[in-house]
């Protein structure tokens, strides 16, 4: 069983890395992106069309990148519950009472003795499932933490994106998460792995 959990963060690694390569990276890189989004009084029927096509092109494209994150964080946290619950099987570590994603993040990184203070490796890790309370919940205090958390994730003057929801502005509608967000998240799952990783060769320092 011993072998088991030292195995683990290995198995786990590739497993996230080849979800971003062969799934996320290339939905994200077949997906239109159009760096100014015109507005205004269209002179023609063409125009306007073309207009609205490119504004539902850059809003799926955030949708997407939304969803991703959501997947990126859930394989993550239940990648961490497996290996806490390897840890406790060998009676090494009581993981048991171990609730939440902070709560079992910091737990793991322990028992790895992975310092989440390098590179923001915890403040990425955190900002991830953050971002994926938002999605999946919309409005509500994951999406006030973040707003403080990661102001950046907010741009009202932006050119390129147009909420398409009618009525009332709604925030959580409005973070916005683009590829580059994307590869931070998968660096710091897969560092983590690589770092929680007791066998020579580990890579500790994923190509993202």
């Amino acid at each position: 069983m011993d072998a088991t959990k030292d195995a683990l963060p290995r198995v786990f690694q590739a497993n996230l890395a080849r979800l971003f390569e062969r799934v996320i990276l290339p939905a994200l890189d077949s997906l239109p992106h159009h760096p100014v989004l015109e507005t205004g009084v269209a002179a023609t029927l063409d125009q306007f069309l073309d207009r609205a096509a490119a504004q539902v092109d850059n809003y799926m494209g955030n949708e997407a990148a939304k969803a991703f994150t959501l997947s990126l964080a859930g394989v993550f946290e239940r990648q961490m519950s497996i290996w806490a619950c390897a840890i406790h099987d060998l009676g090494q570590t009581d993981m048991s009472r171990l609730r939440g994603f902070e709560a079992l993040l910091a737990g793991c990184a322990r028992e790895a003795g992975v310092d989440l203070a390098i590179d923001r490796l915890g403040e990425d890790l955190t900002q991830m499932f953050v971002v994926a309370n938002v999605v999946r919940h919309g409005e509500g205090p994951s999406c006030d933490r973040l707003r403080a958390l990661a102001p950046e994730l907010w741009d009202d003057a932006a050119t390129d994106y147009l909420d398409l929801l009618p009525g009332t502005s709604v925030a959580s509608e409005h973070l916005r998460l683009r590829k580059a967000d994307l590869v931070r998240y998968i660096r710091a799952t897969t560092r983590f792995w690589g770092l929680a990783d007791p066998h020579p060769l580990a890579v500790t320092n994923p190509p993202y």
